[in-house]
């Protein structure tokens, strides 16, 4: 059984989720704040945390970089702070979803499913060396882009941004995170440069690079490969 901790002071909204997530053949514990759901977490071990940033005791943020001294269990934030930084934030302290509050109980559970399973898929990352689209594949080993049969040629930053999204499929790896990991800068002013490549790897691999399908963006936040 999948294990959910459920992070909410509002009583209303942890009903309404238990009653959801037990529904559907989840295990649920609730924390009405941080520090119960820091003790809950190390107790109960689960497979997935919901987690709302504004508790009584602490923030969010600091729950979740708690957690992220000793697991990588997916958090997803249930949020009613909707402003770009606070998102970015949350991102940057080791979530991986951010939702805002009022949610749809449908999309809310797709997601926290869309978690789990990239959870399970963990164990086979070592192997993980091929990336398969429909119109191009990714060969991590050999560092080669084909696409209709044909080499793509990138350059090492090209390859570099391409590398950390194909090998967090789904997952949104925000603008500073980028930035750090690609060029060693973390200054927000310094967008210009992801947005420079994206353009670039996405006239490369995408068949409309208008309209991608592969390489999304998240306004203000970051981007994500969808596989």
């Amino acid at each position: 059984m999948t294990r959910v901790l459920v992070v909410e002071d509002d009583p209303q909204l942890v009903r309404a989720l238990v009653i959801n997530l037990q529904a559907r053949h989840y295990g649920v514990d609730a924390a009405p704040d941080g520090a119960t759901a820091l003790r809950l977490a190390a107790a109960r071990q689960p497979d997935v945390v919901l987690l709302d940033l504004g508790l009584p005791d602490m923030d969010g943020a600091d729950v979740i970089k708690a957690l992220r001294g000793w697991t990588r269990v997916p958090i997803m934030v249930l949020s009613a702070r909707q402003a770009s930084d606070e998102k970015v934030a949350a991102l940057d302290a080791g979530a991986d979803d951010y939702v805002t509050k009022p949610f749809n109980m449908n999309e809310l559970l797709a997601r926290l499913r869309a978690a789990v399973r990239r959870t399970e898929d963990t164990p086979l990352v070592p192997e993980f060396t091929l990336v398969e689209t429909e119109h191009f594949s990714i060969d991590l080993l050999a560092k080669k882009v084909l696409r209709d049969g044909k080499d793509v040629r990138l350059t090492p930053t090209e390859w570099h941004l391409l590398e950390i999204l194909v090998t967090n499929p789904g997952r949104l790896i925000t603008q500073r995170q980028l930035l750090q990991e690609v060029w060693g800068v973390t200054q927000g002013n310094k967008t210009n440069y992801l947005r420079v490549y994206m353009a670039q790897l996405r006239r490369k691999l995408e068949t409309d690079p208008s309209d991608p399908r592969y390489l999304i963006t998240e306004p203000g936040m970051g981007y994500r490969f969808e596989g």
